[in-house]
C-alpha cells in the first residue's frame, strides 16, 4: 500500500491524545460508520492530536525563512535549506509538513462527512471544529507551496483540494492536482466562515477551536489577499479590517499588560486572556531528550536541554534597540522594548567588560567582533591581540555614553556598537538565546504554538485600515500595540509615506518566531534582506518573485500520488 492510501486509511481510524478530554480509545473504521454517535469525541481528539507534529515543521519553514534569527553553521538537517533557500523536494520536513497537513484535512472531512447534518448543538459545535481545523490547514499550505497571492492567484497553483476520503482506498482512484492559488484561499474562507457559524463564542480554552479563532485567521487570511501597500485590493482590506474588529469588539479576549506580556511565553494557554488559537503541549508529553527537538530546543539550552544553535538575528536585535539600548547585563538589565524580553544572552562567567561591534569582512560577509576594554582618564580602550604578541588598540566614541553606545574605527572603517559583558561563542556567533518559545509553565523547552492572538488581531486590522487610505484608524490600532511594548513611543503619524514601513516593522517586532515573517514580506511585495553575521547567504537578497519564495511540492508526495500533482517550477 503507498503512502497516500496508508495517509487515508489512517485518517479513519480515531488516534488517542491527551488534550484535557477523556481518551476514547482507538476504533475500528467500520464501528465508526454503524455507530457514529460513539465517535465524534475521539475523532475531534484524533483531529487536533494531528497538529502537534504538524505544528513543528510549520513553524520551522515559516521563521527559519525570515530574517528573525540566524544559524551558527550549515547544517545537514533538513531545516537547513528554509535558512539558506537552496531548496530541493527531496525534504523530510517538509513531507512531513504535507502529509500531517493533509491527514488532518482528511479527518476534519471525515467529521464533517459524518456529522454535518446534524441537529445536535453539541455535535455541532465539533463538525464547526472540523470546519475551522480544515480551512487553516488550506491556508497555511497554499502559503508554504503557492506564490503571495497579489502575483496572479487565478493562474498560480495552491495544493489539491481534498474534502473526502475514497470510499474504498483498495479500489483504484484518483486524486485532483493542485488547485489555483485563488481557488485554495476560497476553499479556507469557506470552511472558516462554515466554522464561525457553527462555532460557540467561548474563550479561555484556546486550544479548541472557536468562533473568535476563524475570525482571526480570516482577518489575516484577507489581509494575504490585500495586495500590496502600493497596490491593495480594498476589497479584501475591508474584509480584513471587518473580521478583526469581530475579534476585537467580542470582548472575550484582552491584551495582556506590558508587564505579563513579557512573560508571554511562560504562561499556560489558558491562563492567557490574549490567545486565541495555539496548539496545545502538555508537560506529559515531554520527557528527558525530548526538550531538544521541541521548536524551543534550537534556540537556546535551559537547564541542559535544547541544541541552543540559531539566535536572534543582528537585524532583530538593532529592531528592537531602536528607541533605546535594551541592557541584559544583570548589574544594569534594562529593558526597553518588552519584546526583548524573550532574548536572553548568554554571558561568560568572568564577567569582562568588551565593546561588541559588527564588522565588514574582506569577503563582504559581516561577523561580530568583541574587543576587551580598559577605562582610563576619562578614555575608553578597545584592544586586540595579534598574533605577534602585540595589540592594536582603538579609543572610542561616545554616541550615547549614558547608555554605553559607542563608535570604532577599525581597519578605516567606523562602526556602531555597545559597551557589554562578553557573551559567549558558538563557533563565531554570540549566543543571543531565543526564549519565546520555551518556559511555559517554567518547563524547560514546553510550548504551545501560537496561531493567532490578539496583539496580531489589531496589527492585521492596522494594515486593512492604511492600505484603505484610513490612517488616523490604522495608526490607533498600531499604537496600540507599539505603546504596550514601549511606553511613550507611540508614532505621531502614519501616512502613505511611511504606513508600510511602520506596520511592518512592529509585525516584525510583534510577531517574531511565531512563523509569520517569511510570508509577511513577500505578500506584501518585499524582499528578504539578511545583512547580518550567520552562516546563511548573507549578500543575497530574495525577491517576491523568486522561485525559492515557495517550496517544493515534496517528491515522495508526487511518486505516490493517485493522479497528477504538478511541481512547483524549479528556475
Amino acid at each position: 500500500m503507498n503512502k497516500i492510501l496508508m495517509l487515508l486509511v489512517s485518517s479513519c481510524l480515531l488516534v488517542a491524545c491527551n488534550i484535557d478530554r477523556e481518551p476514547k480509545g482507538s476504533m475500528s473504521s467500520q464501528r465508526i460508520l454503524e455507530h457514529p454517535e460513539e465517535a465524534i469525541d475521539g475523532m475531534t481528539h484524533g483531529m487536533y492530536a494531528q497538529l502537534k507534529t504538524w505544528s513543528d515543521v510549520m513553524h520551522r519553514c515559516g521563521e527559519y525563512a525570515g530574517d528573525n534569527i540566524m544559524i551558527r553553521g550549515a547544517s545537514t538537517d533538513a531545516f537547513f535549506e528554509f535558512i539558506s533557500f537552496n531548496r530541493t523536494p527531496q525534504n523530510y520536513r517538509l513531507q512531513a509538513f504535507w502529509d500531517n497537513s493533509y491527514k488532518a484535512i482528511i479527518q476534519a472531512s471525515n467529521i464533517i462527512e459524518l456529522y454535518g447534518t446534524s441537529t445536535d448543538e453539541e455535535v455541532k459545535a465539533h463538525v464547526g471544529e472540523a470546519y475551522f481545523v480544515r480551512g487553516f490547514l488550506y491556508f497555511y499550505l497554499v502559503r508554504a507551496y503557492g506564490r503571495p497571492y497579489y502575483q496572479a492567484p487565478e493562474k498560480n497553483l495552491g495544493v489539491p483540494i481534498i474534502k473526502s476520503a475514497p470510499k474504498d482506498v483498495f479500489d483504484k482512484f484518483t486524486l485532483p492536482d493542485r488547485a489555483t492559488v485563488a481557488e485554495t484561499y476560497a476553499q479556507a474562507i469557506e470552511d472558516l466562515k462554515q466554522a464561525e457559524t457553527l462555532l460557540p463564542e467561548r474563550s479561555g480554552t484556546p486550544f479548541y477551536a472557536s468562533k473568535g479563532a476563524a475570525q482571526a485567521l480570516l482577518s489575516r487570511l484577507y489581509l494575504y489577499m490585500s495586495g500590496t501597500y502600493e497596490q491593495p485590493n480594498t476589497q479584501y482590506a475591508q474584509l480584513a479590517s471587518k473580521y478583526a474588529t469581530k475579534v476585537i469588539s467580542s470582548g472575550k479576549y484582552s491584551l495582556l499588560n506590558r508587564e505579563d506580556f513579557m512573560k508571554y511565553n511562560q504562561l499556560l494557554p489558558e491562563s492567557n486572556k490574549e490567545s486565541i488559537f495555539v496548539v496545545r503541549r502538555l508537560a506529559s508529553e515531554y520527557s528527558g531528550y525530548d526538550h531538544y527537538y521541541g521548536v524551543g530546543g534550537m534556540y537556546a539550552n535551559i537547564g541542559g536541554m535544547g541544541w541552543g544553535e540559531m539566535y536572534a538575528s543582528g537585524k532583530y536585535l538593532a529592531l528592537l534597540d531602536e528607541t533605546g539600548r535594551n541592557d541584559f547585563r544583570p548589574n544594569r538589565t534594562r529593558i526597553v522594548d518588552a519584546r526583548a524580553a524573550f532574548i536572553e544572552p548568554v554571558y561568560a562567567p568572568e564577567k569582562t567588560e568588551v565593546f561588541r561591534f559588527i564588522k565588514s569582512e574582506e569577503s563582504g560577509d559581516l561577523n561580530y567582533l568583541q574587543l576587551p576594554i580598559t577605562r582610563s582618564n576619562g578614555q575608553i580602550i578597545a584592544k586586540e591581540a595579534k598574533d605577534s604578541g602585540q595589540a592594536e588598540s582603538y579609543t572610542l566614541t561616545a554616541i550615547d555614553a549614558n547608555q554605553e553606545i559607542y563608535s570604532i574605527t577599525y581597519k578605516g572603517k567606523t562602526y556602531r556598537g555597545v559597551i557589554d559583558l562578553y557573551i559567549k561563542l558558538n563557533r563565531a556567533y554570540p549566543m543571543f538565546y531565543i526564549t519565546k518559545c520555551s518556559r511555559e509553565g517554567e518547563n524547560s523547552h514546553l510550548h504551545s504554538p501560537v496561531i493567532s492572538r490578539l496583539g496580531e488581531v489589531y496589527l492585521n486590522r492596522a494594515e486593512a485600515e492604511a492600505k484603505l487610505g484610513n490612517y488616523s484608524a490604522a495608526l490607533t490600532d498600531l499604537n496600540i500595540i507599539r505603546t504596550r511594548s514601549i511606553p511613550g513611543a507611540a508614532y505621531a503619524s502614519l501616512d502613505a509615506t511611511n504606513a508600510s514601513e511602520r506596520i511592518d516593522k512592529e509585525r516584525q517586532l510583534e510577531l517574531a518566531f511565531q512563523a509569520e515573517r517569511s510570508y509577511d514580506v513577500f505578500r506584501n511585495g518585499g524582499s528578504l534582506v539578511r545583512r547580518y553575521p550567520g552562516a546563511h547567504h548573507q549578500r543575497e537578497d530574495i525577491a517576491p518573485t523568486d522561485y525559492r519564495v515557495v517550496y517544493f511540492i515534496p517528491q515522495n508526495a508526487i511518486d505516490a500520488y493517485p493522479g497528477k500533482l504538478t511541481q512547483n517550477p524549479t528556475h
